[in-house]
Parts: structure tokens; C-alpha cells; sequence
């Protein structure tokens, strides 16, 4: 479309006086040129569907079959590509799935220790010493499960000016830290 309206402006710029049958002849040749350019493309289409091939040589039918395996080789990379970006995005959200799951197994353990530290005061057991330390900042409790020590420490997050992440809780069981 781009070269017929250059060339339209060319024939313009160099006939300005043009008579009327000349650019009628002009348009007709014009029409007849877009006309034969639709027919081979429309040909053209047809031979890459596969239709219409009795009339190609072995160097048409060769030229033909290379033109076809790379658009095929473009499709699978554009294919191949899609799927990275799609496996690269799964991956991604698996990461913070599991990162969410973490975080909350250490609430469930932190609420499960604090569930047995309960019902041992409950139960009045004696081997349940507990410490409960307490600040505006720090909280900590620790209980005496059996011949095992249970410390629990939990700590509010520090306001800063730049986001800092909160501190996770920290829970250690006898010598053994758990994070």
C-alpha cells in the first residue's frame, strides 16, 4: 500500500496536467497489477496448505518444504518460549507458596507449644516450670515438657524508617534452635 500511494505521488508530481483517459489507463494497469499480486498470493497460500502442488518442480517442491520447517522452527520457539515464561511464573509462585507455608508451620509449632504450656498449667503438672518475661518489646516463656526445656520468645518488629523484615520467632526444644 505504501509503494502505490509513492508511486501515485510520483505520477502526480509529474503530470500535474494528466488528461483523464491517461489516469483512467493508469488505474485499470494499476488494478490489474494489485489483481495479479492477490492471485499469487491467494497461490502462494493454497501451496503452503498443501493444495495445488502438481505444478511445481522438485526445486519449487524443495524451496516449498525449506520455507514450511522454518516456520515451523519459529512456531516451536515461540511455543518453547511461552512455556519458560509460563514455568518461570509457576515456579515463581510455588516459591512463595511454600515460603507462606513456612512461615506458617512456625505459627502452628509457636501455637502448639503455647497449647501445651497451657494444659500443663491447667493440669496443674509440676514439671511445667514456667518464666514469663514481659517488655513492651520481647515476650518470653519457658516450660519444662518432661525432661525436655521448651523456650518460646516472640518479638514485636522494629519501626523503622526503611522496611526491615520482622524478626521470626525464635523456638528452641533442649539444645536444638528451630527457626
Amino acid at each position: 500500500m505504501k509503494s502505490l500511494l509513492e508511486r501515485y505521488q510520483h505520477v502526480k508530481e509529474g503530470q500535474q496536467l494528466m488528461s483523464a483517459s491517461t489516469e483512467a489507463k493508469f488505474w485499470q494497469a494499476e488494478g490489474e497489477r494489485l489483481r495479479q499480486q492477490l492471485h499469487n498470493l491467494q497461490e502462494n497460500h493454497r501451496q503452503l496448505l498443501g493444495q495445488h502442488l502438481c505444478g511445481l518442480g522438485l526445486e519449487d517442491l524443495s524451496g516449498l518444504e525449506k520455507q514450511l520447517e522454518t516456520s515451523l522452527h519459529n512456531i516451536r520457539l515461540a511455543k518453547d518460549q511461552l512455556m519458560i515464561d509460563e514455568i518461570e511464573e509457576f515456579n515463581k509462585k510455588g516459591h512463595l507458596v511454600h515460603q507462606e507455608n513456612v512461615e506458617l508451620h512456625k505459627k502452628l509449632n509457636i501455637i502448639h507449644q503455647e497449647n501445651i504450656y497451657l494444659q500443663n498449667k491447667l493440669n496443674g503438672k509440676p514439671e511445667a516450670n514456667e518464666v514469663i518475661t514481659s517488655s513492651s518489646s520481647r515476650r518470653s516463656i519457658a516450660a519444662r515438657d518432661g525432661a525436655n526445656l521448651v523456650h518460646l520468645e516472640l518479638s514485636q518488629p522494629h519501626h523503622a524508617e526503611r522496611y526491615e523484615e520482622p524478626e521470626s520467632p525464635t523456638l528452641w526444644y533442649g539444645e536444638i534452635y528451630v527457626l
